[in-house]
């Protein structure tokens, strides 16, 4: 036997076990694994396809892109707002420049007046716009509370312009509601608008509860809106009267009254306008020549050359400037029936960039009124929503013959100083809510 050096026998050397096989990278933390179609066949499983995407759910995050979600506002309602407003503003500009233009060159031609009237018109819309621009800038800054603090004063301020206007005012194509100040001549009834819309708004949004009850909700505001209604009925303007009257029934609808006492009031309203058409010679003519009833004295001139106007249009139209309709065919040319010269100028096009922008422009203010939670905002909201867009609904069924000629301007695009500087007025008021809009707003107290 071998023996160590110190006598003792020496141990067996242990054996090394195998090494392990090196491990494979897992998923990192966060990523997905044995998913999909190659990893179901692996598995010897059927995995189905992921569901396509329907066009519900493609439009809600698009909305969401626009407007966020229930938890964050991105606030991009402002700019569409803003946005569509500016550009209808100069689209209403060049086609008064248009328009106008060649009517004061035909009647210089016939008077042997000077050609630098020609623009006149143009110089005046012009300015007024600078100051509706200034004025919307303006009023975007305030709050709620400032416009709640100036309703009642509104309203008594439109109330007595109302009635200044049947003792000293102008009457024009059968419509006494017209103020001359100096050289400015303004049309108090625009301004009576937003002051309805803001008084109604801060009446309804103190009943909270007592809404539902027919005499609450009727009372101050019926009364106290008619009366502006009255007035400017006295002074024969059934056109704007209708629009006054739709800005009275979206504030008691935004306000939560019943849908029942709404259609009784809209009945009423409506049956009223039908009287004061039937006691009234011209407006019966207008309401014959719309039927085809009674044409003479050329009472279809009007709306049959904006027909014209419309058709020879074509897709593209005949070119900025080159409408031929407006040489004296269509009265009036850059006021009531202005989307006639559009559609001559720009064609269908034009007229659905024109559609379009009122689309984004309601789109908006029902975005910025579903945010918010206080009465007030929505119903002030939804009251110039009503009189913007119900009032160029009204208008391009007018010029396309769905409705008669009842004399209400297209916003922002027709002549008319007074209408564009408070329209513009008007969606300063929008801004100024489209620019708060609350993340999660609790309920008014």
């Amino acid at each position: 036997m071998v023996t160590t050096p110190t006598g003792k026998a020496r141990k067996p050397a242990a054996r090394k076990r195998p090494a392990a096989p090196a491990a494979t990278p897992g998923p990192k933390p966060g990523t997905r694994s044995g998913t999909g179609p190659a990893a179901g066949k692996a598995a010897g499983k059927t995995v189905p396809p992921a569901p396509k995407r329907r066009l519900k759910d493609h439009l809600e995050r698009f909305m969401v892109l626009l407007e966020g979600s229930d938890a964050k506002a991105t606030g991009s309602s402002y700019y569409m707002i803003l946005g569509s407003t500016l550009a209808l503003t100069v689209i209403g500009l060049m086609m008064v420049l248009s328009a106008s233009s060649v009517e004061a060159i035909a009647a210089a031609a016939g008077s042997g007046a000077n050609a630098a009237s020609t623009f006149d018109l143009f110089v005046k819309q012009l300015i007024f716009a600078a100051i509706g621009v200034a004025a919307m800038l303006m009023l975007s800054k305030f709050g709620p509370r400032f416009y709640r603090f100036i309703a009642w004063p509104a309203l008594l301020g439109a109330a007595f312009l109302l009635v200044l206007v049947l003792i000293v005012g102008e009457e024009v194509n059968g419509n006494k509601n017209w103020l001359t100040f100096g050289p400015v001549t303004g049309q108090p009834s625009e301004a009576a608008k937003l002051a309805m819309a803001i008084w109604l708004a801060m009446v309804l949004s103190r009943k909270k509860g007592l809404i539902d009850q027919p005499l609450h909700a009727l009372i101050p505001a019926v009364p106290g809106a008619g009366i502006l209604v009255a007035l400017v009925m006295a002074g024969h303007d059934l056109g704007t009267v209708l629009i006054m009257g739709a800005i009275m029934l979206a504030a008691l609808f935004f306000a939560g009254v019943r849908l029942k006492l709404l259609g009784l009031l809209a009945l009423a309203a409506g049956a009223g306008g039908l009287l004061m058409s039937a006691i009234s010679g011209n407006r019966t003519s207008r309401i014959s020549a719309w039927l085809q009833i009674d044409c003479s004295a050329g009472l279809c001139d009007q709306a049959n050359a904006g027909m014209y106007a419309l058709a020879s249009g074509g897709w593209l139209g005949v070119g900025i400037g080159q409408s031929r309709q407006k040489w004296t065919w269509i009265p009036e040319a850059h006021n009531d029936f202005i989307f006639a010269i559009i559609g001559e100028e720009f064609g269908l096009l034009g007229t659905l960039v024109v559609l379009s922008l009122f689309g984004i422009l309601a789109v908006a203010t029902v975005r910025v009124t579903m945010r918010h939670t206080q009465p007030f905002i929505r119903i002030v909201c939804g009251c110039i929503l009503v009189w913007i867009i119900g009032q160029a609904f009204v208008n391009i069924a007018m010029v396309t013959g769905l409705f008669p000629v009842i004399g209400v301007p297209l916003p922002f695009i027709s002549y008319g100083g007074s209408s564009l500087t408070f329209t513009l007025a008007a969606v300063g008021v929008l801004l100024s809510f489209a620019r708060t809009i609350p993340e999660r707003e609790p309920a008014a107290p």
